[in-house]
């Protein structure tokens, strides 16, 4: 039996930087492949409709829609979109992220006020429009997409990065808290180092453009020594928005082959 029969997942930044596999279209196409329809939302409307056809493509059920994630009016306007094709909203999945290399000094401030504006603000302003609409349905699944780098250095400077996903972890503790009462769930996920398209256009500058020299540097940091892939984040994803992780809650889940495990916390 498919695990997400009769479910209608909501995913924002279901798109991919280029017309490839990334962690938002993974993610959607995975749910949809286990019964769920999809609700595929990303600032870039070609790129959301690119993941509806996926969906369409193996038989699924999906629209999409255009939102900037920090914008309250946009976020509200795909939540009633939604509700309005299926009536319900089961699963919201909080993909949609951004970065800007820099430490403390060199960060400007327009760059950490857009970064956590994408990263913590859009999720907050997600979680506020659908919480309600999930506590009157009895219950449902919250998924954020954080990162290793909330909780380690990672070896190179990505402040706002950092710290706006160290944020998001605290938001999904205590909307686990807060809600567990109303039998909504809410769970991070920590990916590590994912061979996705986005980190050729977020880490590449740091090994001088050589794809091949930062594969290898990032799998050799692993104990496993290979990088992960979007469906490794995907399938995590299938796993917390379905009823199989109904007793977990507030979880802070590294998807990384076991780095952390080397690193200071």
């Amino acid at each position: 039996m498919k695990r997400l029969n009769g479910k209608v997942a909501l995913v924002l930044g279901a798109g991919c930087v280029i017309d490839d596999w990334g962690n938002g279209n993974a993610a959607a196409v995975a749910f949809a492949r286990e019964g769920a329809k999809v609700v595929c939302v990303d600032m870039n409307e070609a790129a959301a409709a690119r993941t509806a056809g996926l969906i369409h493509a193996e038989g699924g059920e999906a629209i999409h829609a255009a939102a900037d994630v920090a914008n309250a009016a946009q976020v509200n306007a795909v939540v009633e979109q939604a509700m309005q094709r299926y009536g319900r909203i089961d699963v919201l999945h909080n993909n949609a992220g951004i970065n800007t290399r820099g430490g403390v000094v060199e960060t400007a401030e327009e760059d950490f006020d857009r970064v956590f504006d994408v990263n913590v603000k859009g999720a907050y302003l997600s979680c506020k429009a659908v919480i309600p609409i999930m506590k009157s349905q009895g219950g449902g699944s919250i998924i954020h997409v954080s990162s290793i780098a909330s909780i380690t250095w990672t070896g190179h400077p990505i402040l706002s990065y950092q710290a706006s996903k160290a944020a998001l972890n605290q938001m999904t503790r205590m909307i686990a808290v807060q809600h567990g009462p109303d039998n909504i769930r809410c769970n991070s996920i920590l990916p590590g180092l994912i061979d996705s398209p986005r980190i050729h256009v977020t880490m590449l500058s740091f090994y001088d453009g050589d794809v091949e020299r930062m594969r290898e540097a990032r799998s050799r940091s692993v104990p496993m020594k290979r990088m992960g892939d979007v469906w490794d984040v995907a399938n995590a994803a299938v796993f917390l928005a379905s009823d199989e992780s109904k007793y977990i809650t507030g979880a802070v889940l590294p998807i990384d082959g076991g780095v952390t495990c080397t690193m200071a916390h």
